[in-house]
């Protein structure tokens, strides 16, 4: 029985849908062969879930309009056949009719399942479910040479297939992939649980993380917010059936703040499935307290339709567009702030001197916890099975993801934040994402990224450097 009534295979939908599919790769192909030989290639979009800056470029794009669907849903296979450009949002809506979901679903509706895979999600699934790229069966990948191979785990290109995740477009774009889906119950049960000490936290997170448990109850879903050093919380979802009432964060409630309490005892709460997912997308985390929309005053009249992560992102592109934020600080005589928006990863047994140290020497919060582990299917494997990122197998990680902007100081070096939080994820046997600004030198970066085999990847799919290499894309900002 699905979620939302009986849903059952339509063949003649699903042919419709890899006929448009097909319609879309030839578009795609299309374009690509407009690009004059000497430039660079790029997507010709107009959303992104970035937050680094990067060059203008002056040649068109890669038409991606017709990538941007569900093209088959497989309820019996549990399985999907999406389109790269397909968001979560989109996904989410075409699968959960099912009673299915993917693996792991990042927690902004509009970052794409091409964009999760090529640069990294992660989610409160993760402790169980790995990284989004675990759950690909295959994928199609328009290359920098202009070619759509088919990449699987054990196929002529499976080089390219261990190599794609964390290579953020300079190997190529994802086309279509097929991926896992996982059943799903109608409705999500939440524990939230304080803790005075950042230590305790770290033991109990990674006793959650080997029992799937705690106390006594099963645990499908796991995540964190420490607001200081001695007020944090660990959030813990079980799936049901159960019927009975549920919150709603989409309207004048706000869900990080609902996390908050005093007692001893976890706080519990209920939410669909569906409003599970997207808890966060609503206020993005806790960011859209840069907008005024967590003043009552203002949300009210804050039409619900713009309440979502998307519109801010807008605002955000006329902040950098405009520079107001800078223009606000200058006209109080202060110095452009430095933007902080990172997510690192650290061993979980690092992670309360990590946190630690960030409360005292980075002036933000809260930040968000997401533990992570590989799954047991592909850290079987080898040391390293996804060589671009360097996650180790039957190790548990903890994702600290902050994303605000501090105070500078006139003659600092620029990134003086970014570089020391940097510095000191190195030291913590850690690493970050590059979705943002990032300041390694090329040898420490080869070394954490991938190195040789990303050169001789380059060198297979991309020989004539159509696409920007990843130094170039993630540090040069080119």
């Amino acid at each position: 029985m699905s979620l939302l009534g009986k849903a059952g295979p339509a063949s003649a939908a699903h042919e419709s849908g890899f006929a448009a599919h097909r319609a879309g790769v030839d578009r795609l192909l299309a374009s690509y062969r407009a690009i004059p030989t000497d430039a660079n290639v790029r997507l010709a979009k107009k959303t992104s879930n970035l937050f680094r800056a990067r060059a203008k470029n002056t040649a068109p794009g890669l038409d991606v309009s017709g990538l941007a669907k569900v093209i088959a849903v497989d309820a019996e296979a549990k399985t999907a056949e999406v389109a790269g450009m397909t968001t979560y949002e989109d996904l989410v809506a075409a699968t959960l009719p099912y009673g299915l979901a993917p693996l792991v679903v990042p927690q902004l509706k509009t970052i794409t399942l091409g964009g999760a895979v090529t640069g990294l999600g992660i989610e409160s699934t993760s402790f169980r479910n790995g990284l989004p790229h675990e759950s690909v069966l295959e994928m199609d990948v328009l290359t920098g040479a202009g070619e759509i191979i088919t990449a699987t785990p054990d196929g002529e290109h499976a080089d390219l297939f261990r190599g794609f995740p964390n290579s953020y477009g300079t190997l190529g774009y994802s086309v279509r992939l097929k991926i896992e889906l996982e059943a799903v119950r109608p409705y999500v049960a939440l524990r939230h649980i304080r803790f005075h000490d950042l230590r305790e936290l770290e033991s109990t997170l990674a006793q959650i993380v080997t029992d799937k448990t705690y106390d006594g109850e099963p645990v499908d879903y796991l995540d964190g917010v420490v607001f200081t050093a001695d007020e944090s919380y660990l959030t813990l979802g079980r799936q049901t059936d159960e019927p009975g009432l549920v919150s709603d964060y989409t309207d004048m409630d706000i869900y990080y703040r609902s996390i908050q309490h005093d007692s001893a005892q976890p706080k519990r709460d209920r939410l669909t499935i569906h409003d599970y997912l997207w808890r966060w997308d609503t206020d993005w985390f806790w960011c859209s307290r840069a907008f005024g929309t967590q003043n009552p005053k203002i949300r009210r009249f804050w039409p619900k339709r713009y309440r979502r992560s998307s519109f801010y992102w807008k605002l955000i592109a006329l902040d950098h567009k405009y520079h107001i934020g800078d223009k606000l600080e200058a006209r109080q005589g202060n110095l452009p702030r430095e933007r902080v928006v990172q997510d690192i990863e650290v061993p979980v047994e690092r992670t309360a001197d990590f946190v630690e140290w960030f409360l005292r020497e980075i002036p933000i919060e809260p930040i968000w916890l997401c533990p992570l582990r590989l799954r047991e299917t592909t850290a079987a494997t080898d040391a390293r099975p996804w060589p671009l990122y360097p996650l180790a197998p039957n190790r548990t990680y903890v994702n600290v993801g902050f994303w605000s902007a501090v105070p500078t100081v006139a003659g600092q070096q620029e990134g003086t934040a970014n570089r020391a939080i940097e510095r000191t994820v190195s030291e913590f046997d850690g690493h970050k994402s590059l979705y943002s600004d990032s300041y390694y030198g090329e040898d420490e970066f080869a070394a954490l990224y991938g190195g040789e085999t990303y050169t001789e990847l380059k060198k297979r799919y991309d020989p004539d450097q159509r696409l920007l290499d990843l130094y170039s894309k993630a540090v040069q900002r080119k």
